[in-house]
């Protein structure tokens, strides 16, 4: 039922009110997705399996003496499936009749980047299995130049396949930051990564390896410190079997637009000898020293 109210007329009711373009809540990067190895679960394919061999030894040979032990290829394989994750908006016609903006654009941005933090969050929920559960760093400790260099040494030493990335929460890497301000200037994104995507979320280089940031990166219940991750490419995948996708329905008893946005993907631990978990303090940097 149409509801009338009665108003003492003033100047107030006869000005048009002004609704200012609509803004957003301030979503953290997300660089995750971009910076591990990716596959595609095409149709028709339930799974992706993949293999890893082992290393061979080579022996010392005596002249005119058989070659007797022979060695193994060493095959072990890792199974990837997805599942679906996604989220539903319920328009109204009469929303959309008064509502001064496209809502269907308001709420596709909003969809479209909880979609994107999902992903990030999930990969972010990976970092502290890798390396058996063992991670350098710990808590009540900053991301200072010597720990950086530790964990790229750390990586070299474990023979992490190229490339190989630091990530942390932006307070982390602002930490470092302050003592290596001079390599933040001098050095660009090197080659093999994509600046269109991961430009935005690159702060250095040491030593061959890339530092980005990720704000969606939480503290440990009880601690003020967080976990990142140095790795290689190589630990961690994801594979997708639908990219993100938008249906609309309209459902004409609800006199309403169901808009669904979905996505099939799955994020795994490729080989956990390939990174680990970087504990360091996330807190708010002091802007007053």
């Amino acid at each position: 039922m149409a509801i009338q109210t009665a108003t003492t007329g003033n100047l107030d009711n006869a000005q048009r009110i002004a609704i200012a373009q609509c803004r957003y809540t301030a979503e953290h990067n997300a660089p995750c997705w971009n910076l591990i190895e990716s596959f595609t679960l095409r149709q028709g394919e339930k799974q992706i399996t993949v293999p890893k061999v082992g290393q061979m030894s080579a022996s010392s040979l005596t002249d005119g003496v058989d070659l007797v032990d022979s060695e193994d290829i060493g095959m072990t394989t890792t199974d990837l499936t997805t599942a679906e994750v996604g989220l539903k908006v319920i328009l109204t016609k009469k929303l959309l009749r008064q509502e001064n903006e496209d809502v269907f654009k308001i709420v596709g941005r909003q969809m479209g980047e909880a979609i994107a933090r999902k992903r990030e969050t999930d990969i972010i929920a990976l970092f502290s299995a890798l390396n058996g559960g063992t991670v350098v760093g710990a808590d009540n400790k900053y991301l200072t130049m010597q720990n950086a260099q530790a964990c790229v040494a750390h990586a070299k030493a474990n023979k992490f396949p190229a490339p190989v990335f630091f990530i942390h929460h932006p307070n982390a890497i602002g930490y470092l930051g302050n003592q290596a301000a001079v390599t933040m200037a001098t050095y660009g994104m090197p080659e093999g990564l994509s600046r269109e995507l991961l430009g935005n979320f690159y702060r250095l280089t040491i030593n061959q390896c890339t530092f980005f940031e990720s704000g969606n990166i939480e503290k440990i219940t009880s601690y003020d410190s967080g976990y990142g991750v140095v790795a290689s490419r190589s630990a961690m995948c994801h594979v997708e079997s639908q990219a993100v996708e938008t249906d609309r329905e309209f459902d004409a008893s609800l006199r309403a637009w169901e808009l669904v946005l979905t996505s099939d993907y799955g994020v795994f631990e490729l080989d956990d000898g390939y990174g680990a978990g970087a504990q360091y303090e996330i807190g708010a940097l002091a802007t007053n020293n």
